[in-house]
C-alpha cells in the first residue's frame, strides 16, 4: 500500500502531538512529581509511534519506542524525575520533531534520530533499577478469569485516512480497561490495512458496557462501538450493547490551497459587485437595481462564510513559545514566569502565519533586554523570577498584540547615548519621548547590547518586527517605565485579504483609508486651525488634535480644494486629523501587498482595484500617525 499521500496527514497530526509534549514537559519541569504529564507525554509519544510504524517511518518509530520505554519507567514509578532527565525528553522531542519533518519530506530515516535512540536505549539500561515489570501472557489472563473475553465491535468512520493507526489506537484504550485477547482480524492485519472499516477485539473487563463505548469512541475517528453480552462485564446501560444510531460526519480536511483560492475569486466578485451597483445605478433600472442588489447581499454573505473558514485559533502559533521562552531565559540564566492569555482567539489563517515571527522576537528582546539576573532583580526587592505576558484580543476589525514585562524598562539615557555616538540625535539633545525612543530602537542596526549572544546583539529584533507589522497593514507602540518594565502593543487589521476603506482624493489622486482606524468625518472650518508647538493643530469636540495635510504627504504640492474634509484617525491612544481635498465614499476592497520601491514614501501597506477599475494605494495610518 502506498502511505505516501498520507504523508501531509500525518504531519499535521504530528504537530499537534509533538505540540502537546513539549506543554507537558513544561509542566513536568514545574512540578516533578505529578502524574498526569507524564500519563499525557506517555499518550503522545505512543501515538506518534503507532503512526510512524503504519507509514513505515523506521527511525521516528525507533526514536518514540525508546523515549516511550523510560516514560513507561517513569510512568511506573521506576524513575524518578530529574532536570536532567526533562532536559533529555526535550531533546527527544526536538529530535523527533526534526525525523517527522524529513520522513514527511521523503528524505528517508533520519541520523539524528538513531543516534537519540540510542541514548535514550543506553539512559534506561543505564539506570535500570530493577527488572522490568513481568507481563500475564494473553493466555494466563484467559485461564485465570475463567472465561472468555466479550467480543467488542469497532467500525471506523467512512473514508478517513490511517486507519490502521487509528485501529491500533482503539486496540490500546481497550487494553488500558483490561486484557485484549485478540482481535479480528489479527493485529498485523490491522495495521497493514486489510480491512475495510470494521474489526472486532475480545476483552476481558470490569467495566460496564457503556464506559467501554466511550473509552474507545474516544480514540477519534470512531463511528460505532458496541459491546456483545459476557459474563465478564459488569452490567451498565443496555443502550450502550447495540449498535447506535450512525451520526453524520460533520467535518471535512480541506487543502488550504483551496481556501486561498476561493479566497482569491471572492476577493474578484467583490470588485465586480462593485462595478455591477455603479452600472445598476447609472441605468435607472429598478428591476436591474433589485437584482445587483440580491446578488451583492449574496456575494457579501459568501465573502462571511469563507473569512469564517479561514479563521483558526492563534494557539496553532503560540503553542510553540512557552518551550522557546523557557529556552531563552535557560541560556542566560535568568527565570522566568510566562504566560499566554486570549490563545482561543481566532484570526484570519494569512495573517496568523505572519504574526509569529514578530512575536518571537518581542519575546527575545523580553527576556534579554528586558528582565534582569534573578540577583539584580532580588536587589531590587522584586521576585528571582521575571514575568512575561503574551495576549491577544480582537477590538472591532483589528487585532491587538501585547508583550508585557515586568523588568528594568527601556534605558533612555543608554539608547540616547548610543544614538548621539550614532550622529542619530544632536549633542544637545537631552532626553527623548516614547516616539523618539521607538523610532531610534527601531533602526536597523540599532543595538544597546554590549555583546552579541544568540538571541541579540545585532540590531535586528524591533527593526523586524515594526517592518513585518507595518507591511501587514498595522503599526506598533511602545511604552516602559523605569524599573518597572515595558509593554510593547502591535495592531494587526483582522485579515489580509478584504477590508472596508474609506475612499479620499487629493488632486486627481484616489487613496484608501482602512476603517478601522477612522471614526468620523468632518469639513475643515479654517477657524478650528490653530498652531501649537510650531505644528498644525485642530480644535475638535474639546480636543486638540495634530493636523496632517494628505497633499504634503503624498508631495502632490500646496493648491487645494476651495472645500476641504477632515478625516479623524485613531490608532490606539493616537488621534490625528487628516486633511483631503474630496471623500469618495466607502467600499470594500481587495487587498494586494506589494514591495514598495526602493526610496519612495513609506506610507502605503498596499494597494487595490477600485470598483471603477482605477488602482489606489492603501494609506498605511501607522507610518501616518
Amino acid at each position: 500500500m502506498d502511505v505516501s499521500r498520507y504523508a501531509d496527514l500525518f504531519l499535521t497530526e504530528s504537530k499537534e502531538h509533538l505540540s502537546a509534549m513539549n506543554a507537558l514537559l513544561l509542566t513536568l519541569e514545574r512540578e516533578p512529581s505529578a502524574a498526569e504529564p507524564v500519563a499525557g507525554l506517555f499518550r503522545a509519544v505512543h501515538t506518534v509511534k503507532g503512526m510512524s510504524a503504519t507509514m513505515g517511518y523506521g527511525a521516528v518509530t525507533a526514536l518514540a519506542h525508546e523515549m516511550e520505554s523510560l516514560l513507561d519507567r517513569v510512568r511506573q514509578r521506576q524513575k524518578q524525575v530529574t532536570p536532567e532527565l526533562v532536559d533529555l525528553f526535550f531533546q527527544g522531542a526536538d529530535a523527533l520533531e526534526q525525523a517527522i519533518a524529513r520522513a514527511a519530506a521523503g528524505g528517508g530515516d533520519d541520523a539524528a534520530a538513531s543516534r537519540m535512540a540510542a541514548v535514550f536505549r543506553e539512559k534506561a539500561a543505564a539506570e535500570k533499577t530493577r527488572a522490568a515489570r513481568a507481563k500475564k501472557p494473553a493466555g494466563a489472563a484467559k485461564k485465570a478469569n475463567g472465561k472468555d473475553g466479550i467480543m467488542v465491535r469497532v467500525r471506523l468512520k467512512e473514508g478517513i485516512m490511517l486507519k490502521g493507526a487509528r485501529a491500533f489506537l482503539v486496540i490500546k484504550r481497550a487494553e488500558a480497561l483490561g486484557t485484549v485477547l485478540h482481535t479480528e482480524p489479527p493485529v498485523e492485519d490491522l495495521q497493514a490495512e486489510k480491512f475495510v472499516r470494521d474489526f472486532g477485539l475480545s476483552l476481558v473487563t470490569k467495566t460496564p458496557h457503556d464506559q467501554i463505548v466511550k473509552v474507545l469512541k474516544g480514540a477519534g475517528e470512531v463511528e460505532r462501538v458496541w459491546v456483545e453480552s459476557g459474563a465478564d462485564v459488569a452490567p451498565g446501560q443496555n443502550d450502550a450493547a447495540s449498535p447506535p444510531v450512525t451520526e453524520a460526519t460533520r467535518h471535512v480536511r480541506i487543502e488550504l490551497r483551496r481556501l486561498d483560492s476561493l479566497m482569491d475569486l471572492v476577493g474578484e466578485l467583490v470588485i465586480a459587485r462593485g462595478q455591477l451597483q455603479a452600472l445598476a445605478g447609472a441605468s435607472g433600472d429598478a428591476v436591474l437595481d433589485e437584482t445587483v442588489g440580491h446578488a451583492s447581499r449574496l456575494v457579501g454573505e459568501m465573502q462571511e462564510e469563507i473569512m469564517r473558514c479561514r479563521m483558526v485559533p492563534v494557539q496553532q502559533v503560540f503553542d510553540r513559545f512557552p518551550r522557546m521562552v523557557r529556552d531563552a531565559a535557560r541560556s542566560l540564566g535568568k527565570e522566568v514566569e510566562f504566560r499566554v492569555e486570549g490563545q482561543e482567539s481566532e484570526i484570519d489563517r494569512s495573517m496568523l502565519e505572519e504574526i509569529g515571527d514578530p512575536v518571537a522576537h518581542l519575546l527575545r528582546n523580553a527576556i534579554d533586554h528586558g528582565l534582569e539576573l534573578p540577583a539584580e532583580r532580588a536587589r531590587a526587592g522584586k521576585p528571582r523570577a521575571g514575568k512575561i505576558t503574551l495576549s491577544i484580543s480582537r477590538e472591532r476589525s483589528s487585532v491587538t498584540l501585547r508583550v508585557t514585562d515586568d523588568g528594568r524598562g527601556i534605558d533612555r539615557e543608554k539608547v540616547l547615548h548610543k544614538a548621539r555616538d550614532l550622529g542619530l540625535v544632536g549633542r544637545n539633545v537631552t532626553t527623548l519621548a516614547d516616539e523618539e525612543v521607538v523610532r531610534l530602537i527601531s533602526r536597523p542596526g540599532f543595538t544597546t547590547s554590549e555583546k552579541v549572544t544568540n538571541l541579540s546583539g545585532r540590531g535586528v529584533g524591533m527593526d523586524v518586527v515594526l517592518t513585518r507589522v507595518r507591511s501587514l497593514g498595522g503599526a506598533v507602540e511602545i511604552r516602559s517605565t523605569p524599573g518597572e518594565g515595558t509593554v510593547v502593543t502591535a495592531r494587526l487589521p483582522l485579515t489580509l485579504a478584504i477590508l472596508r476603506a474609506m475612499l479620499a482624493r487629493v488632486a486627481n489622486e484616489t487613496y484608501a483609508v482602512p476603517m478601522t482606524h477612522v471614526t468620523e468625518t468632518v469639513e475643515l472650518e479654517p477657524a478650528a486651525v490653530r498652531t501649537v508647538r510650531g505644528r498644525e493643530a485642530i480644535l475638535h469636540h474639546e480636543d486638540v488634535l495634530p493636523l496632517l495635510r494628505l497633499r504634503q504627504r503624498v508631495e502632490l504640492g500646496a493648491t487645494a480644494a476651495p472645500v476641504q474634509q477632515v478625516i479623524v484617525l485613531e490608532l490606539g491612544e493616537k488621534r490625528a486629523a487628516l486633511v483631503v481635498d474630496e471623500l469618495a465614499g466607502q467600499e470594500e476592497i481587495v487587498v494586494k501587498q506589494f514591495d514598495p520601491v526602493r526610496g519612495g514614501l513609506p506610507l502605503f501597506s498596499g494597494a487595490t482595484i477600485l470598483s471603477d477599475g482605477a488602482p489606489a494605494l492603501i494609506l498605511d495610518v501607522g507610518s501616518i500617525l
